[in-house]
């Protein structure tokens, strides 16, 4: 028997699982410094409206995919309490053992599964919420993973993506945050990870993805709802939620 030969898309998606494995150890002190911060409360909010739209006291899992270190899971916890939600199961899923790694020793509640997004390893209708943050991006077959997304939620439940979504960058404000993301970024992240090309590679793949009117019209072609878009930080991020119907 011959070695079976990767596909293109399959080549691409390997490369840049390694490249996450590669910055795994310094990604939180990265997110942390590049953002100032800012990025916790995007992923607050994308929480709190995820349990604003179920309106349920009691949620049988959450699910957060391109996992990374687990930090969304930790702010799923936290937002659940403040909520007044009870979850009974935290599941994060990554293809990167590296990410998973950090994310076993820092966050002790949750289980974690090594796996891609377009091939989910959990259950048909299992989880009451997807979460992904900053990583449908990093998904080559991102019409698959969204499929899979509504093939594993249980009947309206809840999708939360975080994500840089393409810009069209006009006027003096835009142009400083388009010089931000091409030039600044990729230095001190490649100044904190050693890893340049892995920090130049994210300005690279924004400008290559969808606007979020794409992405939110890839949801709904995907049997989702869309439910809120919110826009943080001149356009930097993007928050999405939508419902399975």
């Amino acid at each position: 028997m011959g070695i079976e030969k990767l596909t293109d898309k399959e080549e691409k998606q390997e490369k840049i699982v390694t490249m996450f494995d590669d910055i795994a150890s310094t990604y939180d002190l990265a997110n942390r410094v590049l953002s100032f911060g800012i990025d916790i409360q995007w992923r607050k909010k994308g929480c709190d409206k995820a349990f604003e739209i179920l309106d349920k006291k009691e949620l049988t899992q959450v699910t957060d995919v391109a996992t990374g270190t687990g930090d969304l899971l930790i702010y799923w916890k936290e937002q659940a309490k403040k909520n007044g939600v009870k979850i009974d199961k935290y599941v994060g899923i990554d293809p990167s053992v590296g990410m998973l790694d950090v994310a076993r020793k820092k966050v002790d509640f949750a289980e974690f599964i090594e796996g891609k997004a377009q091939k989910l390893p959990i259950e048909d209708e299992s989880t009451d919420v997807i979460s992904i943050s900053y990583g449908i991006r990093n998904v080559v077959d991102r019409v698959e993973a969204l499929q899979e997304f509504n093939r594993a939620l249980k009947p309206h439940g809840i999708v939360i993506i975080l994500e840089f979504t393409k810009q069209d960058r006009r006027g003096v404000v835009n142009k400083i945050v388009d010089f931000g993301m091409k030039k600044v970024l990729p230095r001190v992240g490649g100044l904190i990870s050693k890893n340049y090309e892995a920090y130049k590679y994210l300005p690279d793949s924004i400008e290559e993805f969808l606007t979020t009117e794409m992405l939110a019209k890839e949801l709904e072609e995907a049997g989702f709802e869309m439910k809120y878009i919110k826009s943080f930080s001149m356009g930097i991020s993007t928050l999405l939620v939508a419902q399975k119907i």
